[in-house]
């Protein structure tokens, strides 16, 4: 070999050397940045494909690491609109090199508590939409803030309901999921749900937001509050004292009232209204003040209510005077047909799988007519700390259903009824 080549080897060499070294130390800055993100997608798996013929959308699983920065979003004030909220995700997240986004729709559910035989406290529900993908998001953040376990609809976060979640950009999307929780329960057995309420302006589809605007307090949007309780309440009476603390912002010109429960047999619904206002009044979001029911006490909604220890939600405001007539009241039906299944037994159900069934009464492919459908059931028991969960009410398929323990923290299918 001439002295020429071997200067050109030796020189190739050192320059192959520096390439790799910088490989190398790239990767170490990224991972050092993202190392979270990172571990988040990975987990990312999908549990079960989607049954379009039954419009069945998807359901996946992750597992996030670290704390997402949610208590950064707390302490930068919150957010006060979707775009407030798209901007921190995306520069938290991404570091700004891409966008991500979360949006709010129609949501039509129902909710109840009960207690099981042997005395285990319940929280029940039914997400009631289109088709669409989901995610079962498992978050651990630490540093004083609660283990969860919650259902995210990834529509939510701007995946595409028409095929499942495909490349790592979409991955990476999925990321979000934790800010936009439609019910959960935390390792405290604090459990919360938001549902839709359709209210003010009848002429205008029932779609004012609402829009407090307390100069004294932050903002915050539906779904982080929600995601608020889950990480930070040890029970109602937390929850509650922390939802008082911010302005309320339903974006996407919708509204929404919210059912808490907690292992003590404690419930509460949080409704935001205007004082003495009504349905047809009600069209100034930012007039709208907290109202908190409690499952005890709460005469002043109806005899059944107050004769009753269980409390249950559908989809219009609790409030009496509210509505002048019934025809208002969005989701009465399901909501007597609750009150009827558990009157039976003043709220007393012989197991998760007796309050399902519950559930299953009032699910969209029975219930509705044609419009939509139920994309998940779900039972928390919030005395074992546990979650039994059923995709697109296939109540009968092993393959649709699982199950979440806090105490093993295996997400696991199980068998039928």
């Amino acid at each position: 070999m001439t002295k020429t080549k071997k200067i050109l080897l030796r020189t190739l060499c050192i320059l192959l050397a520096v390439i790799f070294a910088l490989i190398i130390v790239l990767v170490s800055v990224f991972f050092g940045i993202w190392h979270n993100e990172f571990s988040s997608v990975s987990s990312f798996t999908l549990l079960r494909d989607r049954n379009d013929a039954h419009k069945d959308g998807a359901v996946y699983s992750m597992k996030v690491s670290g704390g997402f920065y949610f208590d950064d979003f707390l302490e930068e004030g919150g957010a006060k609109k979707d775009s407030e909220l798209i901007a921190f995700i995306s520069n938290k997240i991404t570091r700004g090199l891409m966008d991500m986004g979360i949006k709010e729709s129609d949501i039509g559910c129902s909710s109840f508590t009960a207690v099981t035989e042997s005395g285990d406290r319940l929280f029940a529900r039914n997400y009631d939409f289109d088709k669409t993908n989901v995610c079962l998001t498992l978050t651990n953040p630490g540093g004083g803030r609660h283990a969860s376990f919650s259902t995210v609809d990834l529509n939510y976060v701007g995946i595409s309901t028409e095929k499942n979640v495909e490349g790592l950009m979409n991955k990476i999307t999925c990321l979000a999921a934790p800010f936009a929780p439609l019910d959960g329960i935390n390792d405290a057995g604090v459990s919360c749900g938001i549902y839709m309420t359709y209210q003010g302006e009848p002429e205008n589809n029932n779609a004012v937001a609402t829009d407090q605007n307390d100069p004294n307090k932050p903002d915050i949007t539906s779904t982080t509050m929600l995601r608020m309780i889950l990480d930070y309440a040890d029970d109602v009476d937390e929850a509650v004292e922390l939802v008082k603390q911010y302005n309320l912002h339903d974006s996407a010109n919708t509204s929404f009232h919210y059912m808490i429960a907690d292992a003590t047999g404690k419930s509460a619904i949080l409704e935001w209204v205007p004082v003495g206002g009504t349905d047809e009044t009600d069209n100034d979001g930012s007039a709208r003040e907290l109202v908190v029911t409690y499952n005890t006490g709460d005469e002043k909604i109806g005899d059944h209510e107050g004769e009753s220890d269980f409390q249950w939600i559908t989809n219009f405001i609790i409030q009496p005077g509210y509505y002048t007539k019934d025809e208002d009241k969005a989701g009465l039906d399901r909501y007597d047909q609750i009150y009827s299944d558990l009157s039976k037994t003043d709220g007393v159900v012989k197991d998760e799988w007796a309050a399902m069934e519950i559930l299953k009464t009032v699910g969209r492919r029975s219930w509705g007519k044609g419009d939509g459908c139920t994309v998940h059931s779900v039972i928390y028991n919030l005395t074992q700390k546990t979650v039994l969960w059923v995709s697109n009410e296939n109540f009968d398929d092993s393959t649709a259903i699982y199950e979440y323990s806090f105490a093993t923290g295996e997400l696991k299918t199980v068998a039928g009824k």
